[in-house]
């Protein structure tokens, strides 16, 4: 008789699928058995940045386990509205297909897009249609509110943006972003300025809202951006904390021009 789970004898995602139903079975795990939708939700979430972070370390290896992550997440979630019977795997790849379909006419119909800019009009214009906005309805419903910070903020940048509420080029915006940071530096050295009061943090919040601008012009995503800078600085920093470990000392102990000094370093080596 078959096994499912081995190699050759399904396929990749029929054996997937039976792996979770196998955990999820009478003689399975304790702690898949008792998952729902809403607790998988945040190990779903989890798993993709995670991919993300592979993603942009260019980590082939750890894409490749790391999407094997996500994928299982997934279907985790979808096999659990299997089993109280509100749709399967099939239904959710035929309504995404038949979607993917219908918001590509330009392949699949007689539409017309020539470049990325006029796909994404399209698109934007049939989902709207498909699920029935009212005109009076803001262009910024569907943003989910859960998402970071960032992330939503370039969402909603670019939304506002396509309605042609924006600057006529990247230099107004830079513009811009200067003038926040004037806002800001006003108001943090205002002698009655409280220290992470709601004004100081509004001003902050400006200055960072108009950068994501930037990037938008700049054809940089923000969080994908971040995500580099903040690899970059880690990887830095780490290599500071090995050098000082080899010299017998912890880096809390070490001077600032030790520090600085460690740091040049690590940029020369690690980049």
């Amino acid at each position: 008789m078959a096994d499912p789970l081995k190699p050759g004898q399904s396929t990749p995602i029929e054996r997937l699928t039976t792996l979770i139903e196998t955990l999820r079975g009478e003689n399975g795990c304790p702690w898949d058995k008792k998952q729902t939708p809403y607790t998988m939700a945040r190990y779903l979430v989890e798993e993709v940045y995670e991919l993300v972070d592979a993603i942009i370390s260019k980590d082939s290896t750890a894409v490749c386990e790391e999407a094997g992550d996500v994928l299982f997440q997934l279907l985790f979630v979808v096999n659990l509205f299997r089993e109280s019977g509100k749709f399967s795997l099939t239904d959710v790849v035929e309504k995404n297909v038949e979607k993917m379909i219908r918001r590509h006419p330009h392949v699949f119909g007689d539409g017309t897009a020539r470049t990325p800019a006029a796909v994404s009009e399209n698109w934007d214009k049939i989902k709207r249609k498909e699920k029935g906005v009212a005109g009076r309805d803001s262009v910024l419903s569907s943003i989910p509110q859960s998402l970071p910070a960032l992330l939503r903020a370039s969402m909603v940048s670019e939304r506002a943006a396509k309605t042609g509420f924006d600057w006529d080029d990247i230099s107004g915006v830079m513009d811009k972003t200067m003038e926040e940071w004037e806002e800001f530096s006003t108001e943090i050295n205002n002698p009655e300025c409280k220290t992470g009061g709601d004004k100081a943090a509004m001003e902050f919040g400006d200055i960072l809202f108009t950068m994501v601008n930037v990037a938008r012009f700049a054809r940089i995503h923000p969080e994908t951006a971040l995500i580099m800078s903040i690899q970059k600085f880690e990887k830095r920093f780490i290599y500071m904390e090995e050098k000082s470990i080899e010299a017998g000392r912890d880096i809390v102990s070490l001077t600032i021009p030790e520090m600085h000094s460690l740091w040049d370093e690590a940029k020369e080596k690690v980049g």
